[in-house]
């Protein structure tokens, strides 16, 4: 069977109200988002500190079968996966900065029977991540630097995802910040099928029209490759 990309919109609930967690991601799922991205921050890999796996399991203990993303911007990623698979997760982002043996992490968390996403920050080479692409399903690249909501999309990264999107056509890429309407259009272009998008989404009076808008536009350009 032919595997085909597919567009797919995960809001990020770093800029929800956290006092009702469960409420907002299942209002979330309920306007469309195809899977829900949960910002995990350690305080010292990023300088924010937000949710960490009790919450995570908190919130799994209350929405069964959606499909579950923790961004690791932790300094020891090794440290959450045994407690992030029990906490109900589906895929394992975490960076590649910080670690000594990627490969070692990323074997680990397929044992564990997560998913494996490996992310940069913008200031990190494209061919870093490269060389892990093969023991991966997905490669985030950020768009703003990790750690706060609600930064300026860094249009430079396109060109990142436009070289991962050329050479491995098949392969699940996913940008993370400043990504919303204004900015969907460059990111869909470049080659991303998987967008993460906080405050645009949050924040809209209508969840749903805006889910809508960027996966049609990302659709559409998976349509013309």
């Amino acid at each position: 069977m032919t595997r085909h990309l597919k567009a797919l919109i995960g809001p990020s609930i770093l800029n929800a109200d956290l006092s009702k967690l469960y409420e907002e991601s299942q209002k979330l799922l309920d306007n469309g988002a195809d899977y829900l991205h949960l910002d995990v921050m350690d305080g010292h890999f990023v300088p924010n500190l937000t949710l960490g796996h009790p919450v995570v399991k908190c919130l799994r203990g209350k929405i069964k079968d959606a499909f579950f993303e923790t961004h690791m911007m932790v300094s020891n990623p090794e440290q959450w996966i045994l407690p992030m698979a029990d906490a109900g997760v589906n895929q394992y982002t975490f960076h590649i900065e910080p670690v000594d043996n990627v490969e070692e992490v990323c074997r680990k968390v397929r044992e564990n029977g997560m998913k494996v996403g490996v992310a940069i920050k913008p200031g990190t080479s494209v061919t870093e991540i490269e060389k892990y692409i093969s023991i991966s399903d997905m490669v985030l690249i950020m768009t703003v630097e990790p750690g706060f909501g609600g930064q300026k999309f860094m249009e430079n990264q396109m060109e990142k995802v436009k070289y991962l999107r050329d050479h491995y056509p098949l392969l699940d890429i996913e940008v993370d910040g400043g990504v919303g309407p204004s900015t969907i259009n460059c990111c869909a272009t470049a080659g991303a099928n998987m967008i993460v998008s906080g405050t645009a989404i949050i924040g809209s009076n209508d969840q749903a029209s805006t889910i809508q808008l960027m996966r049609d536009a990302v659709q559409q350009a998976i349509n013309k490759k």
